[in-house]
């Protein structure tokens, strides 16, 4: 039903935009406001009072296609990001950091609409692989400090990263794209351009589909995508629309321990597919067989049969853009998300009554939400006055479920979703409404001195029911009239700029059974329901922005004290799913450099390197029951303090090419510090030739990619299942090994 009412919303906003009556079209806004990106790979947000970059879709085009955008922003200065795929698109182990602040401490917008903070289990939110393809994404921009106070996010207490999705083309066309690679990965990407139609209409339709087998174990990483978008005047302003379906389901890799990785190897994974082995394990945990484990099993923990992520998805928004008057301009957006998932796992610790030693457990998601974004720009004389509001309501269904396996065989599959249990260990319904406001003015002193300056006010207000289980119902509060962000910029001259600003930021709870207050046993939340604080940032920035005629680059140094820090610690193994513990344990401290800078060396050949030094430290000891455990002055996990990046890119108009170097230092996964996965460099290349001459090959591209091209092992991923006080033994099960050497060959057709 719920879908039903978002795609009926939306085709009632397709209508409207390809009626005749609307007149001639105009360039969307917000994409207008982005276009000097366009004509280059990375931009250094000249402008900006604070510090910004962004890429364009030729710096993605550049990835193996599939490849999340996310890993296309990883050499921007501060930005870190590990996945354990060569795509960075399986979510599972998919982490992004920036400053220090970890994936569920940013936000996320697509053309203005929040993504929620992108985590895996997300309650209010989804994954950028998911809202878009790769392919129709136009820019990316990443503030690392702190978004505009008009962005939609709740998560933002470190940066904000914005993804701007292409507009449709003034002249009709297709553009078809196919790959092939390495693990049998094949990817078909079409999209269809109307051009400008006589009502002033242009729109395009895209679909892709990507299905490739895991690089170790059995398993598939499969999804389906269609997106459409339409652009259509109304008058002097613009409407536009888009509407987003995605259907992903992913295997998992097994999540590893230092101890296991040594034992093992890093290419050990699940079981799936040998059922009989499965059922060993299995039987000798639950006492049905006498051990010992068959080797080199150890543990009933080493592997499990087979998990998996699976996700549908529909979202979509329509905006207009309006200027009432030279001085006054208006910006409307309302938009819908619907999201059905289940996260998979064959467990040994529930065996099915009657059958085998194992379950199937799930982590059931079931998403609805609706919102609305507005804007009021104002410009009178030297100051351009902005203020809006965001309004959201967010129902989140959040529920574990047991579902039988026969002994003689599972009976089931990992990437189906999963109906009929025999039992529900809790469900939980949650609603989250979200309310925020912000005004902000820009004045320009003179000709070369802006001062900008501005607050939001943001209340989310939290509740639970409980269906089955633990009582938690009740409601939680996050409130905060004024938070303040102010900057200056100023231009030395014509090619260089300096910056400076400060900000202050608040992180709301989250509403889902699986993390935030909620996710503790009824007795802790009961107790720490009324006294638990919003976790809260303030940010200060200072950084010098130069472009000379081959040369552009910034320099930024920042400091950033992070308060009320909710801290969750992970109790048993992953699978096992018991309530962790969570409480306000006061402070890190954070202070950094970041540098980058494109040399062009001629036309057609380019450097660009980014180094960021990051300290980001524990401010206080943390009293975990009755005992005091002294994280005073330790690094703050998955936090490298070192990030190098460098890339060579060639490009003559028909040979284009890049090679490009990764350094990441070493990086902590207990608070202790007494656990850790040491520093990597990983190298990728990609060539490619455009041809020219006959229609059938104008517009046609070859381009191949090679990603962890010296066949690294490195750890990406850590704390996949949370992070623990210590682990000297190396046994916490939190790891993630990195994809090896794999290589990828492409077709592109424009037409």
């Amino acid at each position: 039903m719920k879908h039903d009412r978002l795609l009926a919303g939306t085709a009632l906003a397709t209508l409207i935009l390809v009626s005749p009556v609307m007149g001639q079209t105009a360039p969307q806004a917000q994409v207008a406001d982005a276009g000097e990106m366009l004509e280059e790979i990375i931009v250094f947000g000249r402008g900006e009072a604070r510090q910004v970059q962004g890429i364009s879709q030729a710096a993605i085009a550049l990835e193996a296609p599939g490849t999340s955008p996310l890993k296309a922003i990883d050499k921007l200065p501060g930005v870190s990001f590990q996945s354990a795929d060569a795509f960075g698109a399986y979510e599972w182990s998919a982490r992004i950091s920036i400053r220090g602040f970890n994936q569920n401490q940013l936000g996320f917008t697509l053309d203005g609409v929040p993504l929620g903070d992108m985590s895996y289990g997300n309650h209010n939110g989804l994954h950028i692989s998911r809202a878009i393809s790769s392919e129709n994404i136009g820019t990316v921009t990443v503030a690392q400090g702190a978004g505009s106070l008009a962005t939609p996010s709740t998560s933002n207490l470190g940066g904000t990263v914005q993804f701007i999705s292409r507009d449709p083309s003034q002249d009709a066309g297709a553009y078809v794209a196919g790959s092939y690679g390495s693990e049998n990965t094949g990817r078909g990407f079409v999209r269809l351009d109307t051009g400008e139609l006589e009502t002033g209409t242009r729109a395009y339709l895209s679909y892709m589909r990507q299905n490739g087998e895991k690089w170790k174990g059995n398993g598939i990483q499969k999804q389906d995508q269609f997106n459409f978008k339409a652009v259509q005047n109304v008058g002097e302003g613009t409407l536009t629309g888009w509407i987003n379906w995605s259907d992903r389901r992913e295997n998992d890799y097994q999540d590893m321990s230092e101890s296991m990785i040594n034992r093992l190897g890093h290419d050990w994974d699940n079981f799936a597919k040998n059922w009989a082995l499965a059922l060993q394990v299995a039987d000798i945990y639950n006492g049905l067989a006498t051990g010992p484990y068959p080797a080199p099993v150890q543990t009933v923990d080493d592997a499990y049969y087979d998990a998996a992520g699976l996700r549908k998805d529909t979202i979509g928004a329509v905006t207009l853009n309006y200027p009432i008057s030279d001085i006054v301009s208006v910006d409307l957006t309302g938009y819908g998300h619907t999201n059905d998932g289940q996260g998979v796992w064959f467990t040994p610790y529930v065996p099915t009554p009657g059958g085998a030693p194992m379950s199937i457990r799930t982590t059931e998601y079931d998403i609805e939400r609706y919102g609305a974004t507005g804007g009021l720009t104002v410009t009178l004389g030297d100051h351009t006055i902005n203020g809006g509001f965001w309004y959201e309501d967010n129902d989140f269904n959040h529920a574990r479920r047991f579902y039988g396996l026969n002994r003689a065989s599972p009976g089931r599959f990992s990437t189906e979703f999963q109906t009929g249990p025999f039992a529900t260990q809790w469900e939980y319904s949650f609603n989250t409404k979200t309310t925020q406001f912000h005004l902000s003015d820009a004045w320009k002193v003179m000709e070369d001195l802006t001062l900008t300056a501005g607050f939001k006010s943001v209340n989310v207000e939290n509740k639970a029911d409980t269906l089955v289980g633990p009582v938690k119902t009740g409601s939680i509060k996050a409130k905060d009239n004024f938070l303040p962000q102010a900057g200056v910029l100023y231009d030395i001259n014509n090619e260089h700029q300096i910056f400076a600003s400060y900000t202050e930021n608040m992180r709301a709870f989250e509403s889902s059974g699986t993390g935030g207050p909620f996710s503790t046993t009824a007795d802790a939340f009961n107790r720490i329901r009324d006294g638990l604080e919003p976790e809260s940032s303030r940010t200060i920035e200072l950084g010098w922005r130069f472009r000379t005629e081959n040369f552009q680059g910034v320099v930024a140094a920042y400091d950033v004290q992070f308060d009320d820090r909710l801290l969750t610690v992970t109790v048993g193994s992953g699978i096992q799913g018991l309530p962790p513990s969570l409480q306000n344990v006061g402070g890190v401290s954070t202070r950094g450099v970041e540098t980058a800078g494109t040399y062009n060396l001629t036309d057609e050949l380019s450097l660009f390197g980014s180094y960021t030094y990051n300290d980001s430290t524990y401010d206080d000891d943390v009293v975990d029951g009755t005992t005091t455990v002294r994280t005073d002055g330790k690094t703050v996990v998955n936090t490298p303090k070192h990030l190098l990046k460098g890339e060579v890119g060639y490009d003559d108009g028909n040979l284009f090419g890049s090679i490009g170097a990764n350094y990441t230092s070493k990086r902590y996964y207990t608070y202790l510090n007494d656990a850790s996965v040491d520093s990597y460099t990983l190298v990728e290349a990609s060539i490619g030739y455009r041809f020219q001459g006959s229609p059938w090959m104008e517009g046609l591209v070859i381009q191949a990619n090679a990603t962890n091209l010296f066949d690294k092992k490195y750890i990406a991923t850590i704390g996949s299942n949370g992070f623990t006080n210590s682990d000297p033994s190396g046994n916490a099960q939190t790891l993630l090994p990195g994809a090896p050497q794999q290589f990828f060959v492409s077709l592109k057709k424009q037409f």
